[in-house]
């Protein structure tokens, strides 16, 4: 039996589904049950009416799933799979701020460990972070973690003073001005998508706020999950994707008859290429590597999470 029917076996064996991010590898995604973003993933666990929940992704999004399904099995075929910007902010820092704004709200983005998800009040992802911040209550500090570029990002769209955590993604902190625009150079006729995380992202919105941008739509800041659904809505032939390769494949798989040209082509997430169908078939057949979150972080962790599943 082969690597990939023996997957498909052990998947129907086990009534386990398969959730995989959008920078997984080709191969991952072509199997999943799910391919999806974070926000996206957060939700279908809950709806699948599946016992055992297999993520293909990094640490935080198993630990999220797990915050969310407490009776279902939850694996990570590499449990060393992190998280660079996850990485960046600890719960003692959350902590240490609240100690100074004691009516603050601390807004933290699904990228971060469970015990971070606990000291906060919401969970945002990309998809639904604008929707977030305009949904809190006005004249009240906010802290809002850890992505810097993300977090400015949200400062000039919701017009909010927001305090922000200095941590960036190394994928994502590498795409820079210039990157974007010796690729404006290459591709004049393509409409490009820019994932809020990025190094650009500031450029990006002033090119969306130049006039001829914007008679012409061609820059859309948005998420992985936004970019799929804005492609089969636009005229453009070609877009320039500024995010990690890996969602290059889903967008080229489900529009095949359109052109997609990387930011950077060396925009890969090392820790996202750690799940293999070798791990994956592991991790089936093993009933490993299962994560789970202690009951008291878990359950205020929940809280944040209920709040960003249900705003956007």
């Amino acid at each position: 039996m082969d690597l990939i029917a023996e997957i498909h076996a052990l998947r129907q064996e086990r009534h386990a589904a398969i959730l995989a991010h959008n920078y997984q590898r080709p191969e991952i995604q072509d199997l999943a049950d799910v391919v999806a973003d974070s926000l996206k993933m957060a939700r279908r666990a809950s709806e699948l009416d599946a016992p055992v929940l297999v993520i293909c992704g990094v640490h935080f999004m198993a630990e999220t799933a797990a915050i969310a399904n407490p009776d279902k099995t939850v694996l990570i075929p590499d449990p060393t799979a992190g998280c660079s910007l996850a990485a960046t902010i600890q719960a003692a820092d959350v902590r240490a701020w609240r100690a100074t704004h004691p009516d603050g709200i601390v807004v933290a983005y699904v990228n971060t460990a469970a015990d971070v998800k606990a000291e906060s009040d919401y969970c945002c992802t990309s998809g639904n972070a604008v929707a977030v911040i305009k949904a809190l209550p006005p004249d009240v500090p906010v802290l809002f973690l850890p992505d810097f570029f993300l977090g400015n990002y949200l400062r000039r769209v919701t017009g909010r003073e927001l305090d922000v955590w200095m941590g960036e993604c190394h994928v994502h902190a590498g795409m820079t001005g210039q990157t974007l625009e010796q690729r404006r150079d290459e591709y004049p006729d393509a409409e490009f998508l820019v994932h809020p995380e990025c190094g650009c992202v500031t450029s990006a919105m002033y090119y969306a706020e130049a006039e001829g941008d914007t008679r012409a739509g061609r820059v859309q800041i948005v998420s992985t999950e936004q970019m799929t659904a804005r492609v089969r809505t636009s005229p453009a032939r070609r877009f320039v994707v500024a995010t990690e390769t890996g969602v290059l494949h889903r967008l080229r798989k489900q529009n095949p008859e359109k052109q997609f040209i990387a930011a950077a082509e060396s925009a890969e997430c090392r820790y996202m290429k750690q799940i293999t169908l070798e791990n994956l078939r592991d991790s089936l057949r093993d009933l490993k590597h299962r994560v789970t979150v202690p009951p008291e972080t878990a359950a205020r962790a929940r809280r944040a999470i209920d709040r960003m599943l249900a705003i956007g």
